[in-house]
């Protein structure tokens, strides 16, 4: 069967492409990042919902990003908005999906998979197929 690295963050996006990578036929391992951030539900909630949609496993990887702080999630000084402004949020982490795509890409390197799913935030879901895996 086909293998597809998911990116897995607990939130309902994420677990929504974690669905279509299932129904799409892949052994589906996720991913997901403890970052610093603030809270931890979305992790305990990635773990449920690898379980619960059938992947084949699920890792967390711990990568301290509260050292460049700069979001609200990273950064105790920067508070929290409880309404939403214009522009860019104070809740978005800098370089964060990057990483967390460098991390995916270089597990579907040992996987031999070519394919990463991920959502990207009040983008929409996106598919990474037919990755140059493995070719310097």
């Amino acid at each position: 069967m086909k293998k597809a690295v998911v990116l897995l963050s607990g939130g309902l996006d994420s677990a929504t492409a974690l669905a279509m990578a299932r129904s799409e036929g892949f052994d589906c391992y996720c991913l997901s990042l403890a970052y610093g951030q603030r809270h931890s539900a979305e992790l305990h909630a990635a773990d449920k919902v690898a379980k619960s949609l059938g992947a084949i496993d699920h890792r967390t990887v711990q990568l301290d990003l509260t050292m460049f702080g700069g979001s609200a999630l990273t950064d105790a000084s920067i508070d929290v908005p409880t309404s939403p402004a214009a522009g860019i949020p104070v809740t978005y982490v800098p370089a964060r999906n990057t990483i967390m795509l460098s991390l995916a890409l270089a597990w579907a390197e040992v996987l031999d998979s070519q394919d990463i799913f991920y959502r990207r935030e009040c983008r929409g879901l996106f598919r990474l197929p037919g990755l140059s895996c493995g070719i310097y």
